[in-house]
Formats: structure tokens, sequence, C-alpha cells
């Protein structure tokens, strides 16, 4: 890969920690220069650690190029200028990847204020980049989109309504993007994390889980980059993570976990297990 990607750009979204971060990491090592985006930096710190600034001087001192973006994913005109920031600065656009994601807990009775946010950083905030991004996957003459969905498009995770909602539309989103782009030699696809991740987010929110079994986000980065690798024309996959960790010998501990169901549950699920965290 690295030979392949030299002098290719990669922007990455929710870049300043936990699977975003390993990612950016994971690319510029592979060689790509990458531009950072997220809200997170040290002039502007979120709760959960990790800022931009760390990401893009870690990756600097290894040898690579980057570029910190701060953005507001909820903002659509802020959504478009990271794009155009990407290109201006680093020249060219090969690589977006759509991780950036929030989530607050709440079913129907969720404050639709909450729910809005939800909607226009996860689901939202992804096309509106992607419209941007294609002209420049054009000039680049091929491109891949990779979009970062989780076990909650499928399985209904009590509290987290709407981010199940955003996600399944994000998996919906990448099939049909699949099918526009392919002409253009545009790849578009999605990594699917049904295997529990120890991110920051992840260890903030669940204090009181046993993480001792959970991945490093790294290894979450390493399926991405796996599923960048491919040609072009492998689109429009909706990739598991357990199910690709097992299939390619990649991401062992993912590989070590049961594989989870890759179709929508339905039904009445209130006094099924959380096979998210429990496998």
């Amino acid at each position: 890969m690295e030979n392949a990607v030299l002098g290719q750009v990669a922007l990455v979204t929710g870049a300043s920690r936990g699977v975003g971060a390993a990612a950016a990491l994971a690319l510029a090592d592979a060689g790509y220069a990458v531009a950072c985006a997220a809200r997170s930096t040290r002039d502007n710190p979120r709760r959960t650690p990790g800022t931009l600034d760390d990401i893009v001087e870690t990756i600097r001192a290894r040898g690579g190029t980057a570029i910190a973006v701060p953005v507001d994913l909820s903002d659509r005109e802020q959504v478009g200028a990271m794009v155009e920031q990407t290109v201006a600065e680093l020249g060219r656009l090969d690589v977006l990847v759509n991780n950036a994601g929030v989530t607050f807990v709440g079913d129907i009775d969720i404050p639709l204020r909450r729910h809005d946010l939800v909607m226009a950083i996860d689901l939202d905030a992804p096309l509106i980049a992607i419209r941007h991004a294609v002209p420049h996957l054009r000039a680049a003459g091929e491109g891949r989109i990779l979009n970062v969905s989780s076990l909650a498009a499928l399985k209904p995770v009590p509290g987290l309504m709407s981010y199940g909602i955003a996600k399944v539309g994000l998996e919906r989103m990448t099939v049909d993007l699949a099918r526009q782009l392919a002409a253009d030699n545009i790849a578009a696809n999605c990594f699917r994390i049904d295997s529990p991740v120890a991110s920051e987010g992840t260890l903030a929110n669940l204090p009181d889980v046993d993480h001792s079994g959970f991945a490093p986000s790294s290894e979450a980065a390493e399926g991405i980059l796996w599923m960048l690798d491919q040609p072009t024309d492998y689109s429009g996959q909706l990739e598991s993570m357990t199910h690709l960790a097992h299939r390619e010998g990649i991401m062992p501990t993912a590989a070590s976990r049961p594989l989870t169901p890759i179709e929508m549950f339905t039904g009445v699920h209130d006094d099924q297990p959380n096979v998210f965290v429990d496998g």
C-alpha cells in the first residue's frame, strides 16, 4: 500500500481521538498526507481527552504530513469548507473517511434539539462532505469514501434510538452512492463497528464496564485501512468488523469474538443481552 499512496491525501473526521485518530495515524504511516478534522483543539478542548493538535504533532513526529482542520460538523457551511481547506492546503483529495459521530441518551422522548444534532453530525455531515469531495475525487482519477457505522444500525440499543436511525441511514446512503459513483471509479463502503472498541469515548461513557476484552482503536483502524486498500470496484460493501476480522485474519481481538448478526433485528428484544458489549 505504501508505494501506491505516496502523494495522496486523506481527510478523516472525528480525528482528535478514538477510531478517527487511529485511522489518521494509520493512513499517515501508510504514506498519505492527512487532514485531521474535529472540534477539539488545545484552544477549544472537549471533556473527552484528545485534540487535533496532539494527532497532527504525532503524525509529523513520525515523519508524516498532516494538517488540523477544526470544524463543527453540525454546520453545513463548515463541512463544505473542511473539504475545500483540505484540497487548498494539501493539493488534492483521494480518500474521505466519515468517522465522526455523536449520540445522546434517549428514545422517543429524546429532546428534539439533541435528535437534530445527532442527525446533523452523524448523517447529514457525511452527505455534505461527500458532495463537496466528489469533484475532487473525480479530478484525482479515482477515489475512496469510507463511512463508519455501528451495530446500533441493526440492533435497537436502549437509549440510542436517534443514533441507530442515523447509522442505518448512513449505511443505506453508502450503497446508493456506490451505484452512483461507480462510473467515476470512486468506491463507497461502510465499516460497521460491531465489536467493542476501547476508544476514549467508550471508556468515558462506560466506566463501570470491564474493558479488558475490548479492541484498541488501532485495531478498528486496521480494518478501515484494509477496506481502503481494495480496488475501486470493491464498492457498496457494508463490512462487519467481526466478520471482516474472521474472514481476512486481521483485527485479532475482533476475530476472537463471536460473529455478530449482520441483518437488522426485528421483533421485541428488550430481554436480549446487548450483543455489542457481551458478544
